[in-house]
């Protein structure tokens, strides 16, 4: 369901729910979804914007973190973990 749903083009998020009771950190989770669909990593870039555009932040904190995926997936000098507050 997640990969047709991705593939229609509507806004799926990889997400955690209390990692330390349940398991499953948000980085293990991408893993075991690229594993398990066969989802390519600019899937998975997708789903990562996916999920600032749809949190409850302010639009310029929205910008700044797409931005910072933007340069990560140039390979630019910013290629670093996002940083977030």
């Amino acid at each position: 369901m997640t990969k047709t749903s991705h593939e229609a083009g509507l806004c799926v998020t990889i997400n955690s729910d209390d990692p330390a009771y349940f398991g499953g950190y948000v980085n293990e989770n991408y893993a075991a979804i690229q594993d398990a669909l066969a989802f390519s990593d600019h899937d998975l870039l997708q789903m990562a914007k996916n999920s600032f555009r749809s949190a409850f932040l302010d639009p310029s904190e929205i910008e700044g973190y797409l931005a910072q995926l933007d340069e990560y997936d140039n390979g630019g000098s910013g290629a670093t973990p996002i940083n977030i507050v």
